[in-house]
Parts: C-alpha cells; structure tokens; sequence
C-alpha cells in the first residue's frame, strides 16, 4: 500500500513540477515560431526546460510503474491529482492568477479522483478453464 502511495504521488508531483518548470523555461525563452524550428533546439539550453524533462521523464517512469500493477481506468484518472499541484505552482511559484473557478474545478477533479480510488485498481481476470467448467456446471443445472 505504502508504495502505490509513493507511485501515485511521484507521478502527481513530477508531472505538475515538470510543466510548470517548462512554462518558467519557455517565459524565459519566449514565443517560438514553426518558420524557425532552430529556435526551439534553443529551449533545450535553458535549465528549467532541461529540469522540467526531468521531472517529466520522472513521472513517465512512475506512471509506467503503476500501469504494471493497476488497471488504465485506476492509473489515469488517479494522474487528474497533478492538477492540484499544478494549479498550487501555478499560483505560488509562476504567480498566475487562479480564479475561484478554475480552483473549483481543481477540486470537482479531485473529488472524481476520489471517487475513482475506491475502486479495485486492477481487474480479477479468471482463468478460462475455470469459466469453461463454470459455464459446464451451469448448462448442467
């Protein structure tokens, strides 16, 4: 249990962290252009970007973790909770405006996530000979 904890909170917090440590990057790089496609290999200089793939590299390799183990209708929905962390970095450490609604939404999400995790996180799957004999014993019946 303590590690599908750990899983499930390196996934929320590396996947916020990672995008808001690229939208800090890319403020520093500003607005790149698809007419110079060389200006964005530039992005790969900047030390938030670098840091921000990092973090989402983290989270890649903690939402894979988890999907060896749980069900992709547990994994994804539980991955919602990054946007908590994103809006709370967001607001604290980009200093956006996060108006009431869009923490309103924050928290419907985060109240569907709970919903979702009271769920079994993976699927009892039989073994086709025992639902061979079961379907045998039916017909029998």
């Amino acid at each position: 249990m303590l590690k599908k904890l750990f899983i499930y909170l390196a996934i929320a917090c590396c996947n916020g962290a990672g995008d808001v440590l690229l939208k800090r990057g890319m403020d520093e790089l500003g607005e790149i252009h698809l007419n110079n496609p060389a200006h964005i290999f530039s992005a790969f200089l900047n030390p938030w970007i670098v840091v921000g793939i990092l973090f989402l590299a983290g989270f890649f390799y903690s939402y894979l973790t988890a999907l060896s183990w749980a069900d992709l209708t547990y994994v994804l929905p539980a991955t919602a909770f990054g946007y908590v962390v994103t809006a709370f970095l967001s607001r604290f450490f980009l200093h956006e405006a996060v108006s009431p609604w869009r923490w309103a939404g924050v928290l419907l999400i985060t109240g569907g996530v709970g919903l979702v995790a009271r769920g079994p996180s993976l699927t009892e799957r039989r073994d086709t000979n025992q639902l061979a004999a079961q379907k045998e014993q039916h017909e029998l019946a």
